[in-house]
């Protein structure tokens, strides 16, 4: 049984060293390349892959609120952290900062996330085996969700994060589609090897154009765009992403600019990121918000630029990281205490934390990135780290 695993696991790696051999332009559209110095559990992405094969496309089509000032095709859901008002049970809701209450309607939010974890692990797998099964079941869940008629979502998040007798949607809500930023790499690795057609591909392209287009010029873009803290940080990243995928240079130098104007503004002078740290999730927000700017270096640095060196007001990116790493040694000496929720399942082995110790090739971040969990222990977690397969991200 022993011989069997051994000559399993060596045909996977052997099959995963000759596809990459076979497939030299298997890169995405960005500019700027990294080759990862950790090699991809190839048996675990093919394992959960195959996994994933059971799971028919969930559109959002699929789901309703009576809530909802929007039609079937549009995304909606409520903010996290707002709850009826015990005084006034038919009221509007009041907020209770860093306490998601769960009776909030969250099936658009969880439908997205979960495309996100089944196709960015399908095409994972594609990528490492070269079997078209998982290609072709990615493929089905991104025709449900964005281009058959009946079930795609409209491009734009106007009912998102909506507030019950309070809002039908804000800008805030943009935050929602932070978990399409790694579909967009699927979708780019799909067709450069060859698994995706030219009508298919263009319509996505197409809605990814109309959604970053809507992003930057709808009033909630625009007041998302602003806002200040991790929001803007991740509206960046995605404007990165989808601006990217869609050729418009445009929209990518929106995201470049801000990404220096967000860092400048958000980074303290001692690598600490003030507006996070005074929430009741500090250390979760501040690790979350790293992320996003980690993406955002990866996405935007060119050889030409790279926004990794970038010098804020108050230095680079890497005085954030270097501020963080002690507490992500270890997290109890994180100076504002624990978080309201969730410290325990944190800090993860994230991809943006992969991302910074590979752009500065630094041996501690490697070090410790090693010794992190992967795991995502709740879906708390799995929203705040939309990032799940490091090896979709390098070459």
């Amino acid at each position: 049984m022993a011989l069997i695993k051994f000559l399993i696991i060596s045909f996977l790696i052997l099959i995963t060293g000759w596809n990459a051999k076979l497939s030299p332009n298997n890169k995405t559209n960005f500019p700027k390349t990294h080759s990862i110095s950790i090699p991809a559990d190839t048996v675990a992405i093919i394992s959960k892959a195959t996994s994933y094969l059971a799971e028919s496309p969930v559109p959002i089509t699929t789901f309703s609120c009576p809530r909802s000032s929007g039609e079937l095709h549009d995304f909606f859901s409520e903010g996290d952290y707002w709850w009826p008002d015990p005084d006034h049970p038919e009221g509007p809701y009041i907020r209770k900062d860093g306490q998601t209450n769960p009776q909030n309607f969250n099936a658009h939010r969880k439908a997205m996330r979960d495309l996100n974890k089944w196709v960015s692990t399908l095409v994972a797998a594609y990528q490492v085996s070269g079997d078209k099964k998982y290609s072709e079941h990615a493929i089905n869940h991104l025709r449900a969700f964005f281009l058959n008629e009946n079930t795609l979502m409209n491009p734009n998040l106007v009912y998102a994060q909506a507030i019950k007798g309070i809002a039908s949607g804000r800008g805030i809500g943009i935050i929602d589609t932070i978990h399409l930023i790694e579909i967009v790499l699927s979708i780019q690795k799909l067709k450069a090897l060859g698994a995706l057609n030219e009508t298919d591909y263009n319509g996505l392209k197409q809605w990814f154009n109309d959604y970053a287009t809507w992003m930057n010029s709808h009033k909630y873009g625009l007041e998302e765009k602003d806002h200040g803290n991790n929001h803007s940080t991740w509206w960046a990243a995605q404007l990165a992403s989808f601006s990217s995928f869609a050729g418009r240079e445009d929209l990518r130098e929106v995201a470049v600019s801000q990404f220096k104007k967000l860092l400048s503004t958000q980074m303290s002078e001692d690598g600490s990121f003030p507006e996070e740290m005074s929430r009741t999730k500090g250390y979760s927000y501040s690790l979350f918000n790293l992320e996003g700017f980690s993406v955002l270096c990866h996405l935007l640095s060119t050889k030409d630029e790279d926004l990794w060196d970038y010098d804020g007001k108050n230095g680079s990116l890497k005085k954030a990281w270097n501020y963080m790493l002690p507490f992500i040694e270890n997290k109890y000496i994180w100076p504002n205490g624990p978080d309201i929720a969730h410290f325990d399942e944190l800090p993860i082995q994230s991809v943006g934390f992969l991302m910074a110790a590979e752009a500065y090739d630094d041996v501690q971040y490697k070090s410790i990135w090693r010794q992190l969990s992967p795991e995502k222990k709740s879906e708390e977690i799995e929203r705040t780290f939309p990032l799940w397969q490091a090896t979709l991200w390098f070459n």
